[in-house]
C-alpha cells in the first residue's frame, strides 16, 4: 500500500532524514518510534505532501506520490491526522467533523461514516454544538480522529495521539485506533509512547537522528533488549 525508498529530507542545512526506507501493507499497524527530534513527523509530513523530500520516492498504491500536493493526496483518502490535532477552534464540533468529507459526494456513506465515528467516541457525540476550541485536549484528539475518519481514509496515519493527554484518555484514543483497523483501515502510527505504539502495532521502525535503525515485528522488537532500556524503562 505504502512504500517508501531511500528518503532523504532537509530543512535548510538540517537533514532530517536520510535514506529511510519503509513499507505499510493493506490491514497492518505500522508504528515508527524513536526520541525527540528523531525524524518521526517529518516522515508524516513529507507522505501527505506538505515538505518535500529532497532524495528518494513514495509510492501509494504503486502510484508516485511525493510531488503531489496535500489536498490531491488527501483526495487519495491517505489522511493524515498531525500532531497538535489541526482542529478549528472557532467551529463547532460538528462542523469540524463535516469538514473531513469536504471532498465527498457519496451522501449517503458520508452519513454512515459520521454516524460509525460518534459509535466510536460517544464523547464526541454529545459536544456536537460546543465549540472545538472550548473542548479538553482529550476530546479535541477524539475529534480530529473522528474527522479524519470522515474522508475513509484507506491509510491513516496518526502523528503522536497520545501527548499531553491523561491516562485513561490516552488508552480509550489506543482503544478506538485498534478498533479502526478493526474495521479494515490501514494506520502508520507516530508515538513517543514506545510500549503503546508496540502493544497496538503490528510492525514497527525504530528511527534515530533521521535514519531507521531497528526494524520487525512490534513483539519482537518489545522484547528486545536494547528498545527496553533505550524506550520502554527497562534495564
Amino acid at each position: 500500500m505504502l512504500d517508501i525508498e531511500n528518503l532523504s529530507v532537509s530543512y535548510g542545512s538540517i537533514r532530517a532524514l536520510r535514506g529511510i526506507s519503509l513499507k505499510v501493507e493493506p490491514g497492518e499497524i505500522v508504528t515508527l518510534i524513536g526520541g525527540n527530534g528523531a525524524g518521526k513527523s517529518t516522515t508524516l509530513r513529507t507522505i501527505s505532501g506538505l515538505l518535500s523530500p529532497q532524495e528518494g520516492q513514495i509510492l501509494f498504491e504503486g502510484k508516485p506520490i511525493a510531488s503531489k500536493s496535500p489536498h490531491a493526496i488527501a483526495a487519495n483518502r491517505l489522511i493524515h491526522v498531525p500532531e497538535g490535532r489541526g482542529i478549528f477552534a472557532n467551529l463547532t464540533v460538528e462542523e469540524n467533523l463535516r469538514l473531513g468529507a469536504y471532498c465527498r459526494k457519496d451522501t449517503h456513506e458520508i452519513r454512515q461514516d459520521y454516524e460509525h465515528a460518534l459509535e466510536l467516541f460517544p464523547r464526541v457525540k454529545e459536544r456536537l454544538w460546543q465549540l472545538a476550541g472550548t473542548l479538553s485536549g482529550g476530546e479535541q484528539q477524539m475529534v480530529a480522529i473522528a474527522r479524519a475518519l470522515l474522508a475513509r481514509p484507506k491509510l491513516l496515519m496518526l502523528d503522536e495521539p497520545s501527548l499531553g493527554l491523561a491516562p485513561q484518555i490516552v488508552q480509550l484514543i489506543f482503544q478506538v485506533i485498534r478498533k479502526i483497523n478493526a474495521g479494515g483501515t490501514t494506520i502508520l502510527l507516530v508515538e513517543q509512547n514506545a510500549n503503546l505504539a508496540l502493544q497496538v502495532a503490528h510492525r514497527a521502525y525504530v528511527l534515530e537522528v533521521g535514519k531507521i535503525e531497528m526494524s520487525g515485528p512490534a513483539a519482537e522488537l518489545a522484547n528486545s533488549d536494547d528498545i527496553r532500556k533505550a524506550y520502554l524503562g527497562g534495564h
